[in-house]
């Protein structure tokens, strides 16, 4: 069993697809007249109807889910300005989307739909799951357009939109590689395990809903209603309808989506109805752990399989509960958030620890150098924690999404936009050759992703709920919304963040008005001071929202301070590769708890925010005597005295020149504790003259020859 389950996602689809095409006799080529006509982006007529309420919506709408206890708001209606995320948005919009639209293209993406349509007579090229690439392309596209106009990407995401569409078939079904010689194999039962049919329409179904809540434009989001109602629902589902699983979950938190869209309940249901697994389709367990469905989502108890697969389950999963409150699904839901973050979560929030099928190991198997940590898994543990967020208002899934965001998923693109990790291992040695990031994969899955997640970040920052109004993440912002009573409400953050802890929130409701103002205090603050007006507040708490109820005038300003002194990581003794290993983390840039869920479970590196972030754990023994240790449940987090600070290499990598206009200095994370500059380990991207530690300026560091032989860029 257990060598059966260390397959590969490649060597897993490969056989599949290639045992399913030799059962398969082939039969005449796709016939265009199967495909239905291109529709007019000025012309179609939307089964949408006129609808005003797109402009709204946030990255999910939760407007009308009866068990979200917060609501999301629209990502134009916060702008981040200058600082850590708004140098890393631009270029994800001046230069990452654009150069992954060509390389999508040079690489046979577009092609592949094309060839259908009579206007490319190229093969299809690509794995079976390369429409999903198109598709991640247009909801990042999507999301840059709901923060601001980018005539060049609309008209680029309109001609792909269209070319995608014009590819549909008359009965709804839409995918470029069933077709043809394989047309037969379409949607049986062997092919769905592998076939990716419904993930790649679950991602087509996100890009439409981002696209659609940029402009109002529902051509895409029609065609995506077509393939759900006209092709999926009347075929598949319970008897006597055909068999269904989601041999890669996606395709439920896409359709949940659209029914909090459309209000059609059969949408919502035929989730649920893979969710709860199909009988009728025997497959072996390895099969299903690999998968992570196939089986009733409630009878899980902890987190294995491929990781990307649990956590995209895990989202829709929350999803249903918070449209039906199903209390099953609420306890298996928390049970798998406790078996990740207690024993097979990376200090990074990068999660899959195997690269034998890009799975999650057993409890504490969390490796370093052989750490496989695929960005889309850090990816989907964010939008897992955000999902658990709007449940619960508890801050324990903030800062878990938080540290995910600032490493598992910040390191996954280069500082250039341009280069992308597929996996983040939390060790290398670039002797070997291997480049951990390249501009193309040919599972290219992960870019794409990365582009989304830094596109939809303005909507991660607040929720409403009945009583006010609630601050997630920090940063130099501005949001103008309103409350759920409809009173307007404009909120700006002044601070340096995340390399100072003091941050300035000035609130301007459009009138007095009376409501509570929930600001998170991270549960890595050692300390943290509040105030409204200069008045200090009580009941500041770390890992939990501080409660500011009051009557708010325009001109009212809260302070924050969050400590950011510099913090050593000491591993669970079970995870076996950091024995004699410690990490060290500077507040904001890696994220700790401290409650009894303890992250530090899976504690065995460290990271900071920008670029090649892998976390390094040097082995070095820590003398216990030389530090004030605080007992954190199953880990220990020590602040550093002043004379173990002159020893931290958390490097502020110095520009060699001044830039105009003047972008955020370029920030690596080699977060170990060093004897001297030469013990430095680890790869850099770019390397500069000198190495500057932000915990003591006064230290310059030489680059060494290690760190200089990088592949880097």
């Amino acid at each position: 069993m257990a060598g059966k389950e260390r397959i590969s996602r490649r060597q897993f689809v490969s056989t599949g697809a290639s045992a399913a095409a030799v059962s398969c006799l082939p039969i005449s080529k796709f016939s265009k007249a199967m495909l239905s006509e291109a529709h007019a982006m000025d012309s179609h007529i939307s089964p949408m109807g006129e609808r005003s309420d797109w402009k709204e919506q946030g990255v999910e709408n939760l407007s009308k889910s009866p068990f979200a206890k917060l609501r999301n708001i629209p990502v134009h209606a916060v702008t981040i300005q200058s600082g850590f995320w708004a140098w890393r948005r631009e270029v994800n919009v001046t230069k990452s989307i654009p150069s992954m639209h060509d390389l999508l293209e040079a690489n046979g993406r577009m092609n592949n739909f094309r060839r259908l349509t009579g206007n490319s007579k190229d093969p299809q090229r690509g794995p079976v799951y390369s429409d999903s690439d198109v598709y991640k392309w247009t909801e990042a596209v999507g999301f840059a357009l709901q923060s601001g106009d980018h005539p060049e990407l609309r008209s680029m995401v309109e001609k792909v939109i269209s070319e995608v569409v014009a590819a549909q078939q008359s009965d709804g079904y839409l995918n470029t590689y069933y077709v043809g010689e394989r047309a037969s194999q379409r949607m049986l039962p062997q092919v769905q395990t592998t076939g990716h049919e419904l993930y790649c329409m679950g991602h087509f179904l996100q890009g439409a809903i981002a696209f659609y809540r940029a402009t109002g434009d529902t051509k895409m989001l029609d065609a995506g209603i077509r393939f759900v109602n006209d092709f999926l629902i009347p075929g598949y589902g319970p008897p006597p309808k055909k068999p269904i699983v989601s041999g890669h979950p996606e395709i439920e938190m896409a359709l949940i989506e659209l029914y909090r869209i459309t209000g059609d309940k059969r949408q919502l249901d035929l989730a649920g109805y893979i969710l709860h697994g199909d009988d009728r389709i025997p497959l072996p367990n390895y099969r299903t752990i690999y998968m992570f469905s196939g089986t009733p989502f409630t009878a899980r108890t902890k987190l294995e399989g491929h990781a990307v697969r649990a956590m995209y389950a895990c989202c829709g999963s929350t999803d249903y509960y918070l449209e039906t409150g199903d209390a099953t699904y609420w306890q298996t839901l928390n049970a798998l958030w406790d078996d990740m973050t207690k024993t097979k979560m990376y200090v990074t929030g990068g999660v899959g620890s195997r690269s034998d099928g890009e799975a999650f190991g057993d409890a504490y198997e969390l490796p370093n150098y052989l750490a496989y940590g695929e960005s889309c898994a850090a990816i989907g543990n964010m939008m897992w924690n955000w999902r658990m967020l709007a449940a619960t208002g508890d801050s324990k899934f903030t800062d878990v999404l938080e540290r995910a965001l600032y490493n598992g998923i910040n390191s996954g693109m280069s500082l250039d936009g341009a280069l992308y990790c597929y996996r983040n291992p939390l060790a290398f040695d670039p002797s070997t050759g291997e480049k951990i990031r390249n501009p193309w994969y040919d599972t290219t899955c992960c870019p794409p992703n990365l582009e989304r997640i830094f596109a939809s970040l303005p909507g991660y920052f607040y929720s409403t709920g009945k009583d006010g109004i609630y601050l997630h993440l920090y940063a130099n912002s501005e949001m103008n919304w309103h409350l759920e009573n409809g009173i307007g409400l404009k909120i700006a953050q002044k601070t340096n963040y995340p390399w100072d802890g003091s941050v300035e929130i000035s609130v301007t409701p459009a009138q007095p008005s009376n409501f509570t103002f929930f600001l998170r205090i991270p549960g890595w603050a050692a300390h943290a001071s509040v105030s409204v007006n200069g008045e200090e507040l009580s009941g500041v708490k770390p890992g939990a929202y501080l409660a500011i109820n009051r009557r708010w005038t325009p001109g009212d300003t809260i302070r924050a301070s969050f400590d950011m002194t510099p913090q050593v990581l000491e591993a669970n003794p079970h995870v076996v590769d950091d024995l004699g290993r410690v990490a060290i983390q500077r507040p904001a840039s890696l994220l700790p708890r401290r409650n009894r869920s303890a992250l530090g479970h899976g504690l065995n590196g460290c990271c900071r925010g920008f670029d090649r972030v892998l976390a390094r754990a040097i082995s070095r023994r820590i003398q216990k005597r030389s530090l004030r240790r605080n007992s954190c449940g199953p880990f220990s987090r020590c602040c550093l005295p002043e004379r173990q600070v002159a020893r931290c290499s958390v490097f502020h990598l110095q520009p060699r020149a001044a830039q105009n206009p003047p972008s955020p200095p370029h920030f690596y994370s080699l977060l170990c504790v060093v004897e001297s500059p030469s013990h430095i380990h680890g790869s850099l991207d770019v390397v500069p003259e000198n190495l500057t530690c932000p915990l003591n300026p006064a230290l310059h560091f030489r680059a060494t020859s290690a760190a200089r032989s990088s592949p880097g860029k």
